[in-house]
């Protein structure tokens, strides 16, 4: 079994499904008292949220370049970035390592093509919906990506970092979430991406009308499966 690299803290609430989700992909694999070998480095979302406020994006690429040096350092195999919109800065992320990292948007548009969705709607933070680093990445493997509107898209937002964040689960956000997705199915979406680690939190599968890809299980169980990939190929 190859050691699991976890940069965390962004949240930490999603930071917990990641390191539960992993471990459970592990032991239903190998059964037993079979648990998964992980290197966490939990940094302070605080000082990240601060870096994305003010766009100093350098300054938060150093910050989880350190981290992902020193899960290095401690025997990770790869890596995993446990959040979607820091993977703006996956590339000096990547370079400052030498250990793989296992990209969270190439494992959802994995899941995507396998799944044979075309059209896809796309929520997550404001600059996971409106920056290219994401996207792209979906839309060079032939997928159309929808995004909300400008006023769907703040309150998309807003919820996430003053409520997920915080592990405030509110109702009424709930309801929104589904008028928009709704809306974007309307448009002609076929699943819609919870492009942010924490919607899985407020949104699950019963509650969309289409398939509800959610990025943290979806990285999750690639991580495991590449985990495994080793033991697998020596079991052969």
């Amino acid at each position: 079994m190859q050691t699991i690299g976890l940069i965390g803290g962004m949240s930490w609430e999603s930071t917990t499904l990641y390191y539960q989700l992993i471990n459970q992909g592990i032991k239903d694999r190998l059964g037993g008292l079979h648990s998964a070998k992980i290197v966490l480095v939990s940094v302070d979302f605080a000082e990240i949220e601060a870096l994305q406020r003010a766009g100093d994006w350098d300054a938060a690429g150093r910050m989880l370049a350190d981290a992902a040096r020193s899960i290095e350092a401690a025997g990770a195999d790869f890596l995993l970035i446990c959040t979607n919109t820091m993977h703006k800065i996956a590339p000096e992320i990547a370079a400052a390592i030498d250990r793989p990292l296992l990209h969270l948007a190439d494992a959802t548009a994995e899941a995507i093509v396998e799944a044979g969705h075309g059209r896809v709607a796309l929520l997550g933070t404001r600059f996971t919906m409106e920056e290219t680093f994401y996207i792209e990445r979906l839309e060079t493997r032939g997928i159309d990506v929808l995004v909300p509107d400008a006023d769907d898209r703040r309150t998309v937002d807003q919820v996430i970092y003053d409520e997920l964040c915080l592990g405030v689960i509110n109702a009424a956000s709930k309801r929104a979430y589904e008028a928009i997705i709704a809306r974007l199915v309307d448009e002609g979406a076929e699943a819609v991406i919870a492009g942010c680690t924490e919607i899985g939190l407020l949104i699950q599968p019963d509650d969309c009308p289409v398939p509800l890809l959610d990025t943290t299980r979806i990285h999750a169980e690639r991580a495991v499966t590449r985990a495994l990939n080793d033991e697998k190929e020596t079991d052969a």
